[in-house]
């Protein structure tokens, strides 16, 4: 038997920033500029909620 059929197809990273607790300011979304869940220090990329789900359905594995 194909020892590789137990390997995940494609993975994924999970290294979101983690959400706000306290309330504004929030960091803009780097597409569309709208306010995301995340406070406003947060390093790296940022994306509101649409554009987090737009951007998963473009790099969803399709096989």
């Amino acid at each position: 038997m194909d020892e590789r059929l137990d390997e995940p197809y494609c993975e994924t990273s999970d290294t979101r920033p983690v959400p706000a607790d306290s309330g504004p300011p929030y960091a803009e979304c780097v597409l569309c500029r709208k306010p995301t869940e995340y406070p406003e220090p947060v390093k790296g990329v940022t994306l509101c909620p649409v554009c987090d789900w737009q951007e998963a359905q473009r790099t969803a594995c399709s096989g």
